[in-house]
């Protein structure tokens, strides 16, 4: 007997958990336009203004700028094989999931990696990535994480990036989380290489990682004494495909409709202008702390540090966390995320992203958790 497969329609929920966050309909609408060959015309001019626009959000003047047609950990791996050589050092700060998941890249580079941990849920702390530097003068890379999705921490990005360059590192810098919710300066900050991910603040679909590389880097790539590990994420040839204008030389098949819908997202943000983004994400995060604290939860980070798009906050003692996450979803279709590694069954992850983060998303959560858990 044949089975018969439904067409699948996902149910209509509000994603505020870590990502992906809520996608705008406009967004959602450009992916569904006409599908055009990745070598169009057409396709290329839009792969410029792709490529413009994040500029524009990076905050960099850097050629090498694009959109990697993968996902953020895509992006991450992108970085590390192209900058990092067997034998190598790189000093890398961990205070959540995803500073070590760059000291794994580290170690499948065949390199060394020289780890700065702090406790999850507090920042980096600048003395003790001095100490690494003075005690590893060799050492080539700085990687830390700006916008630490699993703490809800946000790393003092400018000051780490200021002491790569007093002891002549470059930098690797994840901001997956970072990009369009808070201050991302590639070029005032001199960032050597960045990455981020479509579904997070840029309130894209999944299935994309803009990255970033500063010409110093890209000096580096070029004279390699070894071949990128990774032939589909080789930068000097993927730059064949994404340069500037002209003929492109064919390297893969790109998502076209995924780049309708960055597209789109990325104009989204131009047209709000990157200070008023960030100006809602504080102040909706302002709302949804006193929210938050009138129904007797308490953050789990310090509000010196804290991300207003990824909020930790505290379970209390008596509550089953995984019981609430799921009440939420069944009964209000409302997303929001557990607590990862050290924090896992500790903390819940509330997520206020790019389209998501509104003051109606702020008002359902609030009154939805509030009467779960009453």
């Amino acid at each position: 007997m044949m089975t018969e497969y439904r067409p699948f329609v996902p149910p209509e929920r509000t994603l505020m958990g870590p990502g992906p966050s809520d996608v705008s309909p406009q967004v959602l609408n450009a992916m569904c336009r006409s599908t055009v060959g990745h070598l169009d015309p057409e396709f290329i001019k839009l792969m410029d203004d792709t490529k413009r626009l994040l500029q524009y959000a990076f905050q960099t003047a850097n050629p090498l700028t694009m959109p990697i047609s993968a996902p953020g950990s895509a992006g991450m791996e992108a970085c590390f094989v192209n900058l990092v050589e067997p034998g190598d050092k790189v000093i890398v700060c961990i205070n959540g999931v995803f500073g070590q998941r760059m000291a794994e890249n580290v170690v499948r580079c065949q390199a060394t990696p020289i780890l700065v941990e702090d406790p999850w849920g507090t920042q980096t702390d600048p003395d003790k990535v001095e100490q690494a530097l003075k005690a590893h003068p060799d050492a080539k890379i700085l990687a830390f994480v700006h916008a630490e999705t699993s703490t809800g921490v946000r790393n003092d990005a400018k000051a780490l990036c200021a002491l790569a360059r007093q002891y002549h590192c470059l930098t690797i810098m994840d901001a997956v989380t970072s990009l369009g919710g808070i201050e991302v300066d590639i070029d005032g900050w001199q960032v050597d290489a960045a990455y981020s991910g479509s579904q997070k603040c840029l309130s894209c679909v999944p299935g994309l990682s803009p990255v970033t590389f500063s010409q110093r880097a890209v000096e580096l790539i070029q004279n390699r004494k070894t071949p990128v590990q990774s032939w589909f994420l080789d930068m000097n040839l993927i730059v064949g495909y994404w340069g500037q204008g002209g003929k492109r030389a064919y390297h893969h098949t790109a998502p076209v409709n995924s780049i309708y819908a960055l597209y789109e997202s990325l104009r989204i943000l131009h047209a709000e202008g990157l200070a008023a983004s960030w100006q809602r994400h504080h102040r909706c995060h302002q709302k949804l702390v006193n929210g938050l604290a009138a129904i007797g939860l308490d953050m789990a980070v310090d509000e010196h540090y804290r991300l207003p798009q990824l909020n930790s906050v505290l379970v209390p003692e008596n509550i089953n966390e995984a019981e609430i996450r799921q009440r939420l979803l069944n009964e209000f279709n409302l997303e929001i995320g557990a607590g990862l590694g050290k924090l896992a069954g500790r903390v819940w992850r509330i997520g206020l992203m790019g389209y998501g983060c509104s003051d109606k998303n702020v008002d359902y959560c609030l009154s939805s958790l509030s009467t779960v858990m009453n």
